[in-house]
């Protein structure tokens, strides 16, 4: 299903666009939170990676190791204490409309229908309601909740609000989507089906994805490669290439090829003495 649209230039054209190579760029990123009343907490050290355009990408670590940090400095959230930070060219110094995020709870805004909270991005950019209107439309019947529109959050399922949560980041187009533990709250079977969801929507949307997940099995299925990152502070211990044939289906998760990336990941946490 194609989904244009209306009146923007696509994401990173011009001058400032970054090689496809390197659609995510990431060097030397160091994060230090420094509260008032107690000692430097070190999230992040000697960050360095590059995302292709187009590509999935999982993050996975042990607790506190700084993944959503990283996401978050990624989407503009946070500032960096050092280093290189672009997306799509773009130096990262605040928000980026190149960038959608989908955090671990869909956060709709209960007073408002499904349609109206998927166009909240339209309307705080000022961009053409009229215009995204129908792509916002078109989002939701490729997730699946088409004639949902008029719903209200309390009316869907846990899974349903985050496909709406979803569309609501991809609404105006970004070339990225980051993507922080978006299913930790869901039932495993629920969990399983947003995950083959996950893949036919990258696929459709053409778009960079960047997941934080708890779950290795969860990063192997879904993802080209599968950066793992030590204890905090956190420092990439191993970027894994997981070369499974796509498309992918559920079977893809217990078979032993897929075995043998979980395993190789999991390693880096049972030396560690962490098991996340």
């Amino acid at each position: 299903m194609a989904i244009r649209t209306p009146g923007r230039r696509r994401a990173g054209a011009g001058p400032a666009a970054a090689d496809e190579a390197s659609w995510i760029e990431v060097n030397g990123l160091r994060k230090v939170y420094r509260p008032r009343r107690s000692e430097p907490t070190h999230a992040l050290a000697d960050i360095d990676f590059t995302v292709k355009r187009g590509e999935f990408i999982s993050i996975v670590g042990p607790s506190g190791c700084g993944k959503t940090t990283m996401l978050k400095i990624l989407a503009g959230l946070i500032p960096r204490t050092e280093g290189v930070v672009r997306v799509a060219g773009r130096d990262v110094d605040g928000p980026l409309p190149q960038v959608g995020m989908v955090f671990q709870a869909a956060t709709l805004l209960p007073w408002r229908t499904i349609l109206q909270n998927v166009m909240v991005p339209v309307e705080v950019q000022r961009l053409d309601a009229s215009a995204y209107r129908k792509r916002a439309v078109e989002l939701l019947e490729m997730v699946g909740l088409g004639g949902f529109e008029g719903k209200y959050p309390h009316e869907l399922s846990g899974g349903m609000q985050q496909r709406a949560g979803i569309c609501r980041a991809l609404v105006h187009d970004p070339a990225v989507l980051l993507m922080d533990e978006p299913f930790g709250a869901l039932d495993a079977m629920t969990r399983e089906y947003m995950n083959v969801e996950l893949l036919r929507i990258w696929k459709e949307s053409g778009k960079t994805i960047v997941l934080v997940t708890h779950s290795i099995p969860e990063a192997v299925f879904l993802s080209d490669r599968v950066v793992v990152l030590s204890s905090r502070p956190g420092r990439i211990a191993e970027i894994v290439p997981v070369e499974l044939e796509r498309p992918r289906d559920l079977s893809v998760m217990s078979s032993d090829r897929a075995g043998v990336y979980v395993t190789r990941i999991r390693t880096h946490f049972n030396a560690a003495g962490v098991i996340d």
